[in-house]
């Protein structure tokens, strides 16, 4: 779902896609948003907080294809966030921001107000995100003050360099340029997994078919764990944790593209254990954006921004011992 521009009074509206087409209504957000149960749902839809397709319906309703679903939420609880963002910089045209670890893009779920979008909205007026992190990702993001400028930045992966450090587990002693595509993983109990398949060609009969590269490069390299840098030549979602998985590197601390994905449909449903906890090693996923590069859109001067790894990450150095001959 998507929240609204309103910084005071959210309106959440979400498009059916196939993967609820069929579905009733209550169960499309018992199953999607588990921060509230199926009877919370019914009592929110019952108390005309959710309409579809600008009409009050029962909780049972059946959901095509397209139809739109808007939420007015009387209350929502959020849960902590990190909101020690940094300005790295900052003119007339563009912000650059350093994210922290735990920090929504975008209002999503239960998040709102604690999303970088609404802290940076709410100081610097509307604001065009150009790039995209997972809240667990830390690390650099550009903004864009104008429509203007943002349409020259948005579409071109390859108007900005971005590239980023990520701790796996494993010896990633060697250079790949992983070059192929990002399908569904259909092996996966969660709908939203992605796996990276190389080639020149699509696989045939894959679902969410999305061609990607990435050149990936080992910087510290242990037996156990090593830190790998990761230059974006396409911008996909979850490209390089997705990739790193299915070339046999899972990501430290990754509920999802880590050692075991159980740990992200028990974290869903508050079950996570200390054996799980102790398997993951890190409260979130060991991703870091420390590199972006452009030429400004207004200037064409050449802009160099660099982030160093945060201290939960940093830390982790000290796991990586260095191989033996």
């Amino acid at each position: 779902m998507k929240g609204s521009a309103n910084l005071n009074t959210r309106i959440i509206r979400s498009s059916v896609d196939w993967s609820s087409v069929g579905l009733t209504l209550e169960a499309m957000l018992a199953g999607r948003f588990t921060y509230r149960s199926l009877a919370e749902w019914q009592e929110r839809i019952g108390s005309g907080e959710i309409t579809l397709n600008g009409q009050l319906v029962p909780p049972d309703t059946i959901l095509k294809l397209h139809d739109i679903i808007e939420y007015h939420p009387a209350d929502i609880p959020e849960p902590p966030a990190d909101l020690n963002y940094r300005i790295v910089f900052e003119d007339a045209h563009l912000l650059v921001v350093e994210k922290p670890g735990n920090l929504c893009v975008h209002p999503s779920g239960p998040f709102f107000k604690n999303t970088l979008w609404h802290l940076l909205t709410s100081r610097f007026g509307a604001v065009h995100l150009i790039n995209r992190l997972d809240r667990e990702t830390s690390g650099l993001m550009l903004a864009a003050k104008d429509p203007t400028t943002a349409a020259k930045l948005s579409g071109n992966d390859r108007a900005i360099r971005k590239e980023y450090r990520v701790i796996v587990h494993g010896t990633f002693d060697q250079e790949v340029q992983a070059d192929g595509f990002l399908v569904s993983d259909t092996a996966s109990a969660v709908r939203k997994k992605r796996r990276f398949v190389p080639g020149e060609r699509p696989p045939t009969g894959a679902a969410q078919i999305e061609r990607c590269s990435t050149r990936l490069f080992p910087i510290r390299c242990g037996k156990e764990f090593s830190l790998v840098g990761a230059e974006l030549g396409t911008g996909r979602m979850h490209q390089i944790r997705a990739t790193m998985f299915s070339l046999g590197f899972p990501v430290v601390g990754d509920k999802l593209y880590g050692l075991d994905e159980q740990c992200f449909l028990k974290l869903r449903s508050n079950g996570l254990t200390d054996g799980d906890r102790a398997k993951l090693r890190l409260t979130r996923q060991a991703l870091h954006a420390a590199i972006l590069e452009m030429r400004h859109p207004e200037t064409d001067e050449e802009m160099h921004w660099e982030s160093p790894l945060p201290p939960e990450l940093k830390t982790c150095l000290s796991w990586i011992s260095p191989q033996e001959p």
